[in-house]
């Protein structure tokens, strides 16, 4: 075996430099990635929160709704006896 060319083992080196670039730059973009899926993830869980909220807030609606009706009813029945 003979050892290898100085320009090879120069552009050797340079191959090795570029990658190691390379992959630090992915890596970095990989983090930012990372932290935003880990925000999305955060906001749809605030977002479930807030619909979960919001749908026990409107089920007393119906039911409200049909205690008036119900109150309308027995008002009209009072008034139509009183006569």
């Amino acid at each position: 075996m003979t050892p290898p060319e100085p320009n090879v083992a120069l552009e050797l080196e340079r191959l090795r430099g570029a990658m190691e670039v390379g992959f630090a730059q992915l890596n970095g973009r990989l983090d930012v990635s990372l932290q935003r899926t880990s925000q999305t993830e955060a906001d749809i869980d605030q977002l479930e929160q807030r619909v979960e909220a919001l749908e026990r807030a409107r089920w007393p609606l119906p039911s409200l709704a049909a205690l008036v009706g119900l109150a309308a009813l027995g008002l009209t029945l009072y008034e139509i006896a009183a006569r």
